[in-house]
């Protein structure tokens, strides 16, 4: 990772993860960033995801591998799309909105495993640190290093980890696929 956000980085950038999502669920257009006021530091690129949860319970979850824009920007755009567009559950309505906690992970770049065996790629994976993402042709998923916290077992997690990809929990054992990790800065209200 690179240097870590400052708590008032992270206080700009929750807040603005708020707005984005209360401007989204009462239909107003797109959050405008004053970028005048912005500290440089949220103007470089930046990959982030959303996490919403409400009592608790996951309710949305949005985000990018890759910076597309700087990392206000992917936090606004992402926060909008973890309210209303996870295709998991109904967009959130208005009276819900007091009810949601925002955690923001911030991601490093994706850096890829070089493993030849099983065995190898077990004794790379880093749990609780590492975020995965697995590749098979075009087909791709990721887990955030926050759900090893429900999946502990690494074998588990990337046995889900391929489902979510939509292919068959063993095939990371019947086949060398692409395996990437990554580790997240992470932060919530």
């Amino acid at each position: 990772m690179n240097e870590k956000l400052t708590a008032m980085e992270k206080e700009i950038l929750l807040n603005t993860a708020r707005r984005a999502i209360e401007n989204a669920v009462s239909g107003k257009k797109d959050l405008e960033i004053n970028y005048e006021r912005i500290p440089e530091s949220l103007k470089k690129p930046g990959a982030t995801f959303i996490t919403l949860t409400k009592n608790g319970m996951l309710r949305g979850c949005i985000g990018t591998l890759n910076p597309t824009g700087s990392i206000i920007a992917d936090v606004c755009d992402h926060a909008a799309a973890a309210a209303m567009d996870d295709y998991r559950f109904p967009p959130l309505e208005a009276d819900e909105v007091d009810n949601i906690k925002i955690e923001i992970s911030l991601l490093s770049t994706p850096r890829k495993l070089n493993y030849s065996n099983i065995d190898e790629l077990l004794n790379l994976i880093q749990p609780g640190l590492d975020g995965i993402i697995l590749k098979d042709g075009s087909a791709r998923a990721t887990f955030l290093p926050q759900v090893w916290s429900k999946i502990p077992d690494k074998e588990q997690f990337l046995s889900h980890l391929c489902q979510k990809m939509g292919a068959p929990a063993e095939m990371w054992r019947n086949k060398k696929i692409e395996v990437m990790t990554y580790q997240v800065e992470k932060f919530s209200e």
